[in-house]
């Protein structure tokens, strides 16, 4: 008998089943893998802004905190703020005490009396000692003028302080150490011309004079020196004219001027 042949089966084409399931497995891997890959890329500026915006207490501000009397700050603490009354004074608010008012009016007002009394003084010690022929005193805007004549003070063509001429130095040092005004000394001469080893003219001459009154003075008592100033015009201020040996005189001398404050 013939043996029945067997038929073949027909050979299927493609890939195997199998493959087919490890293939979807291998890609549902893979998407997978990119889901996290894609989670894990945080925008590095983005998260900063998050970042300042968390640390910044103002954020807070419009949140009611958990517990009453209780604010958050940027370290996360918990601090405990007592409410303020606001019909409750500041201390010391009441009880302070007003600084008095400064009336300038008021001070220049005692200056003047005090630059007043201080004149009558020098003239009476004028009187007392003979010296109005040689020094005056006088009253200007600028203050109390002492006006001492070469004479008086000094030899001729010299800056030394005669012996004669102290005591009324000592009186006038006396009378500035009652009062705090700035000092300016003047040294005056006529136009003559003067020209020698020490002084080769009328400006040294005068400024050693108002310099040598003033060291007198400060050597007599413990001043403040910034309150003196020393001047030296030589023959440029002159009181009257140049025309005769009166008139020299009268050019050449010394003039102390006890400012008022207000001219300080």
């Amino acid at each position: 008998m013939r043996r029945k042949q067997m038929k073949k089966r027909p050979e299927s084409k493609g890939a195997p089943k199998w493959m087919t399931t490890y293939s979807d497995m291998v890609t549902l891997i893979l998407v997978f893998f990119i889901l996290l890959f894609t989670m894990s890329q945080i925008d590095a500026e983005k998260f900063e802004k998050v970042a300042i915006a968390l640390r910044s207490s103002s954020i807070f501000d419009s949140m009611p905190a958990m517990m009453e009397e209780q604010t958050i700050k940027e370290d996360n603490n918990l601090e405990v703020k007592e409410p303020v009354k606001e019909d409750t004074p500041t201390p010391n608010q009441d009880n302070a005490e007003t600084p008095p008012v400064v009336n300038n009016n008021d001070i220049e007002r005692e200056d003047k009396e005090t630059l007043d009394e201080l004149l009558q003084e020098v003239e009476s010690f004028l009187n007392k000692n003979n010296l109005n022929d040689v020094i005056t005193a006088t009253r200007t805007d600028e203050g109390v003028v002492l006006v001492l004549q070469e004479n008086a003070l000094f030899e001729s063509a010299e800056a030394e302080v005669l012996e004669p001429a102290k005591p009324f130095l000592d009186k006038v040092s006396t009378l500035l150490s009652n009062v705090p005004n700035m000092v300016r000394v003047e040294g005056h001469t006529d136009n003559r011309p003067i020209s020698n080893f020490r002084f080769p003219s009328n400006w040294e001459l005068s400024g050693a004079r108002a310099s040598s009154v003033i060291r007198y003075i400060l050597e007599t008592n413990s001043f403040d020196t910034s309150r003196f100033i020393a001047a030296g015009f030589g023959d440029t201020r002159p009181i009257v004219p140049n025309d005769s040996p009166e008139n020299w005189s009268k050019n050449r001398r010394v003039e102390i001027i006890i400012l008022e404050q207000s001219n300080s």
